[in-house]
């Protein structure tokens, strides 16, 4: 244990001295994340502070839970100036993302009825916030820190809401409205010009593997908690309604509704339901 905890760059006494000597059978678990957790506090400098605290230096399984649930909890643990530093580093490296956002601000000033300002979005809605926190870990993801990627993820869904796994691929001009209760998977895709109510989930249908989530393509309009499930492609410029759940793919220009989801309208070819916001069936 000392030897795997020397390789991965942490003082042998952080872990050995809270280890309690010989590992019983039943320790085994917490002693792998402390080894772990050490070879992470290596390669990610701003977590580092953290996983001393709430896992290398927890005399215990115990106390290893009761503070990482009390950090998240709180929604403590780490500087807004390391939050700072590191969101500059990424935005650097990336600036597309900049050029989503501005994309996603158009969106939400044009189709929310209660946002009467571009500073009122940029302030004040959470779906926004949480659409931009994706954007920064889905980058960080892309580059393989896909810990820190993970932490953030986590770390917007407690604070604003939308549990968005930072894997999954969204684009740009999109809605969250509101933002509460989505739930967007792994594999998912979403491309441009998306809108999505609360409580929607783009979700699996059990325990696949792989590509498993929903591909969303351009001028949707998800309504609240409608539930699209599996690897299905729902089509451009159409509309789920409200409370569906949608287990088949969905054509172009259409409206399903019902549970399951069923085509009960045909579009104009001009109808962009991500735009228009009508949420009549």
């Amino acid at each position: 244990m000392a030897q795997e905890a020397a390789t991965a760059g942490i003082e042998n006494t952080d872990i050995a001295a809270h280890a309690g000597g010989e590992i019983a059978s039943a320790d085994l678990v917490w002693d792998q994340l402390r080894i772990e957790a050490a070879d992470l506090a290596n390669r990610e400098r701003l977590l580092r502070p953290l996983l001393r605290e709430q896992i290398i230096t927890a005399p215990v399984g115990a106390d290893m839970l009761a503070g990482v649930l009390a950090a998240r909890l709180s929604v403590a643990g780490m500087g807004s100036a390391d939050l700072l530093d590191l969101f500059r580093e990424v935005l650097t490296r990336n600036p597309e993302i900049i050029v989503g956002t501005e994309a996603d601000l158009v969106a939400v000033r044009t189709r929310d009825p209660a946002c009467t300002t571009y500073l009122h979005a940029f302030l004040n809605l959470k779906g926004f916030h949480a659409l931009q926190t994706h954007r920064i870990a889905h980058a960080l993801w892309v580059e393989g820190r896909v810990e820190m990627a993970s932490w953030l993820s986590n770390l917007a869904s407690l604070v604003f809401g939308p549990d968005i796994h930072p894997a999954a691929s969204l684009g740009s001009g999109i809605m969250l409205d509101h933002g509460s209760g989505i739930v967007i998977g792994e594999t998912a895709v979403i491309e441009d010009e998306v809108s999505i109510l609360q409580n929607v989930t783009l979700g699996g249908t059990g325990k696949e593997t792989g590509d498993r989530h929903p591909k969303i393509r351009r001028g949707v309009m998800i309504g609240a908690g409608a539930k699209i499930l599996g690897n299905i492609e729902i089509g451009a410029f159409s509309k789920v309604a409200a409370g569906s759940v949608v287990v088949k793919p969905v054509p172009a220009h259409c409206t399903v509704a019902g549970v399951p989801a069923a085509v009960v309208r045909i579009h104009r070819a001009d109808e962009i339901p991500a735009e228009t916001m009508d949420q009549n069936i």
